[in-house]
């Protein structure tokens, strides 16, 4: 018997800039693959959308946050791809400014890590060289597809 898709899974992530118009990145190896991202994570039971985000910046890169605002929520069905019980995936992006200097050694290139489940580097892309196809997931996609078209006008 089929099981029914009727669970949530939420994302929360920062959209972070620079003053040369780089976006901060992450690529992580996770369940056996490559992804690349924004910064952010899943959202706790128990836990708002903006606590979450804190969360996930303070463990993925020792940074505390003020968060300026919301940018996107999912508005269209995205079944996730990794899990195996199907989940309804809503992410949430905010964009979000470090309250402290970068500290974090930033990559020069993608995934320069060993493939070691949990394995992650960040690394600051200028806006208008990245292409949908430099992230993994189709929200990101349309996240970033979204970033540049708001740059434009």
């Amino acid at each position: 018997m089929e099981q029914p898709a009727n669970l949530f899974n939420i994302r929360v992530y920062g959209i972070v800039m620079n003053e040369q118009n780089e976006v901060l990145l992450t690529d992580e190896f996770r369940m056996g693959m490559r992804m690349t991202k924004f910064p952010g994570g899943g959202l706790n039971f128990g836990e708002g959308t903006l606590d979450c985000l804190r969360r996930e910046f303070r463990e993925e890169m020792g940074q505390e946050i003020e968060i300026r605002g919301h940018f996107y929520t999912t508005d269209y069905f995205q079944q996730t791809r990794l899990l195996k019980v199907p989940q309804q995936l809503i992410s949430i992006y905010y964009f979000a400014r470090p309250l402290n200097p970068v500290t974090i050694e930033v990559a020069s290139k993608p995934f320069d890590f060993e493939n070691t489940d949990g394995a992650q580097c960040f690394r600051w892309v200028k806006l208008d060289e990245i292409t949908e196809d430099d992230l993994t997931f189709p929200i990101d996609q349309k996240v970033i597809r979204l970033l540049k078209e708001r740059s434009k006008s």
